[in-house]
């Protein structure tokens, strides 16, 4: 089947219908006009904020408060809840030097001889995620123009071709539009030169747009411009960097980003541009290309994507062409993935590597009550472990900030982070009252670097990168539980469940992340650090821990301590659910009372939500084994939740969704996350005629490849890279299919047939 996103049109808006490229630090929106193309591009560290911006404080108190935190603590005992404006004022404080992640600008490009006006024939425009290639083509007046995109990553710089089928015929003026203030644009060896720094913070930024045009001249305008006439084709390169490091408390790395800007340019201008493109392809396929999904679906010729996507479901449409949808939103959001989160970048923020503002939603920023967290579930099962590794280096630089913060708001060891980070270490508080409070959240990000092992069984990397920053975590709960003086057992206090209610103690949330944190620091202390006693005092305090599970009066799994469920509450967050996923101590097969109860609270909050919310109901669908409700729920995402572009929306823009998603349909199709490998956990009737993935990965190092027909298993392929045995679990087992178990190291897997 096609990779193929395309279009009929021109894109006219930046977040409904321009198309995204990327390599993880550099990322552009490409809009294909006729007369005026316009390539909008980010670089990923270019944030306002943080160092050298007044009174960056980290979030941090700016002043001390003593008491402040125990009097908070006390007064939950005491009244059971505190509102939140009452924690807010004694706990909160104004946002200072946050920051927002900014737009760099547009390179325009404005064609000679072509009108808007006088629409061309046979315009395509085009996304090619399997090859990361954007393109436009069409004919106007006779010529045959075509252009091609893509942001190479082994280079480090973007790269377009323009040519038409007449020789000669290519006259075109290119242009930089600033996106930041304090730009300085010159010309130098036919590249427009750009350089400047930050007027918030002073982060040094450049970069450089070089034309190469084989035929005809190129001039170089005194307002910065490159004026091209007569040439064959002309080869563009960008490539754009700032002075930003991710090292506390300076977060510079001192040197000027425009030599390593014009080495890039000039490595990429001495390669032939087929080279470029080839290298490119090969590096982005080799991680795409590691995964390939059917679901049986076919993508109807002559149907754009924007077209399809507003036909699916309804009659207009075929069973055939939703599969195929379903399938490329799926390799979608995995091409996302790759192309805004490679190694020696950021990870991917709240849009990826993509804005188009100053001023963007929610500041492009690091939410780490979900956000951030959800934009890599996706990396482990879709066998894309090298895209996490921006987002371990993001967690490992946030301990140096994080454990002043929780030295000065908590008095204790350890690293901390709140609600709401960004790439300057900002771990402190702000004072939206209902997002400001959740020190969990390093406990959350944890998950991530067990998941890592988890799938790996990669030792070196648990003892190096992992443990030391998961011994932190759990020694910062280890010193800030409490008891609770109800019950006696240990709590988090105060807690929040977000974004929804009043602060209390021991929200369900909170208990599980911490529970799980223990869990999994105790198991890798076991293996990194034997001969210590981290282990025994973490498994003597999950013992007197809270659990956050509990079944309330209508059946349903409690979101907080006490019974106050509203079965009318049909809030976007469902925030109980961490237990069931990421977490994993409710199981969907096996358990006979907290995975009703899951069922209950899920069905009484609804299908609807933000695109985010519904992703996540995807995956706890999946978990509960419940195909086609998971189903029901993807569908709502591709009808209420996504834009023309395949974008997902808050709305606005927001990309966790499409990660969500595509997490979701790898839940759906493989679960191991209770030690056992299910096969086709939550296949929906939708997809049960016929489909087959390969090279998915499963906890334990293995390697799964499936195939199915009528709803039943056909063809079963489980690879052992770690020297592990594993139980294989299916309700869709065929007696006379074949189930074959290869082992390229180790022993085989062990097939279980015995599933209720």
């Amino acid at each position: 089947m096609e990779h193929l996103l395309w279009y009929e049109a021109p894109a006219r808006d930046w977040e409904r219908e321009a198309l995204p490229i990327g390599n993880g630090r550099i990322g552009a929106m490409v809009f294909g006009g006729v007369a005026a193309e316009r390539v909008q591009f980010t670089e990923k560290t270019l944030w306002t904020g943080g160092p050298g911006h007044p009174g960056y404080d980290h979030g941090d108190w700016r002043e001390a408060r003593p008491g402040a935190l125990a009097e908070v603590r006390r007064r939950i005992e005491a009244e059971g809840f505190l509102p939140k404006p009452t924690v807010t004022e004694l706990l909160g404080q104004p946002k200072t030097g946050f920051g927002a992640f900014q737009n760099y600008g547009d390179l325009v490009i404005e064609f000679s001889g072509l009108d808007d006006a006088d629409f061309p024939q046979d315009y395509r425009r085009t996304l090619e995620i399997s090859d990361a290639l954007a393109g436009v083509a069409f004919q106007a007046r006779g010529v045959r123009y075509s252009r091609e995109y893509f942001v190479s990553h082994p280079a480090g710089v973007l790269a377009g071709l323009l040519t038409t089928d007449r020789p000669g015929g290519l006259d075109c003026v290119l242009r930089y539009e600033p996106g930041v203030e304090g730009t300085r644009i010159t010309t130098d060896d036919g590249a427009i030169v750009i350089e400047g720094a930050l007027d918030d913070n002073g982060l040094r930024h450049a970069a450089r747009i070089k034309a190469v045009p084989e035929g005809g001249s190129l001039t170089e305008g005194a307002d910065g411009s490159l004026t091209i006439e007569g040439a064959d084709r002309v080869v563009i390169l960008l490539a754009a960097a700032t002075d930003y490091a991710d090292t506390y408390p300076a977060y510079r790395n001192g040197i000027d980003p425009a030599g390593p800007v014009a080495d890039a340019i000039a490595r990429a201008a001495a390669t032939a541009y087929e080279d470029l493109r080839a290298a490119h392809i090969a590096d982005h396929s080799a991680l795409f290309d590691r995964v390939v999904l059917d679901l049986g679906g076919q993508l109807p010729a002559g149907v754009p994507t924007d077209r399809l996507l507003a036909a699916y479901g309804t009659d207009d449409s075929t069973p055939s062409a939703d599969r195929a949808l379903e399938q490329l939103f799926f390799d979608h959001g995995r091409y996302l993935l790759i192309a805004s989160s490679r190694p020696g970048s950021l990870p991917a923020n709240l849009q990826g590597v993509w804005n188009v503002s100053a001023a963007p939603p929610w500041s492009a920023d690091y939410h780490v009550n979900i956000n951030l967290q959800m934009n890599y579930w996706l990396a482990e099962p879709c066998a894309l472990g090298e895209c996490a590794e921006p987002l371990f280096d993001y967690i490992e630089a946030l301990r140096a900030p994080g454990r002043i913060s929780a030295r000065a708001m908590f008095g204790t060891e350890g690293w901390v982070v709140h609600n709401e980070t960004t790439p300057f270490g900002f771990t402190g508080v702000h004072d939206w009252p209902d997002a400001f409070w959740f020190p969990e959240a390093a406990a959350w990000l944890c998950q991530h670097l067990w998941e890592h092992y988890a799938f790996s069984l990669d030792e070196d990397f648990l003892r190096e990168r992992a443990y030391p920053v998961m011994k932190e975590a759990a020694q910062f709960w280890l010193a800030n539980l409490q008891r609770d003086p109800r019950d006696g057992t240990l709590v988090v206090n105060p807690s929040f469940s977000p974004e929804q209610g009043e602060y209390t103690a021991g929200t369900a949330m909170a208990q599980q992340i911490v529970r799980e944190l223990f869990d999994i620091t105790a198991t890798a202390a076991r293996i990194a650090e034997p001969d210590g006693d981290l282990w025994e005092r973490l498994d003597a305090a999950h013992a007197e821990l809270d659990t956050g599970l509990r079944v309330g009066s209508w059946g349903q799994l409690q979101e907080w301590k006490e019974d106050l469920d509203d079965p009318e509450n049909q809030h976007r967050h469902v925030s109980q659910m961490f237990a069931l996923h990421p977490g994993s101590d409710i199981d969907g097969f096996w358990d006979e009372d907290l995975a009703p109860a899951a069922r209950t609270i899920l069905r009484a909050r609804g299908d609807g939500g933000t695109g985010w919310s519904k992703a996540w109901k995807v995956n706890f669908w999946a978990r509960l084994h419940d195909g086609d409700h998971a189903h029901r729920l993807l569908a709502e995402q591709l009808t209420g939740s996504t834009l023309p572009n395949l974008f997902d929306t808050h709305p606005p823009f927001q990309i966790d969704g499409n990660f969500g998603a595509a997490a979701g349909i790898a839940e759906m199709l493989v679960q191991s996350q209770h030690g056992d490998l299910r096969i086709l956990p939550a296949l929906p009737a939708a997809w049960a005629a016929r489909g087959s993935v390969t090279g998915l990965r499963a906890r334990g190092g293995f390697r799964v490849d499936v195939a199915w027909a009528d709803g039943e298993v056909t063809e079963l392929s489980v690879t052992s890279e770690r020297d592990q045995v594993v139980e294989i679990r299916s309700r869709l087992f065929a007696p006379g299919g074949r189930v074959r178990t290869l082992v390229e190291a180790g022993r085989p897997a062990v097939w279980k047939e015995e599933i209720k």
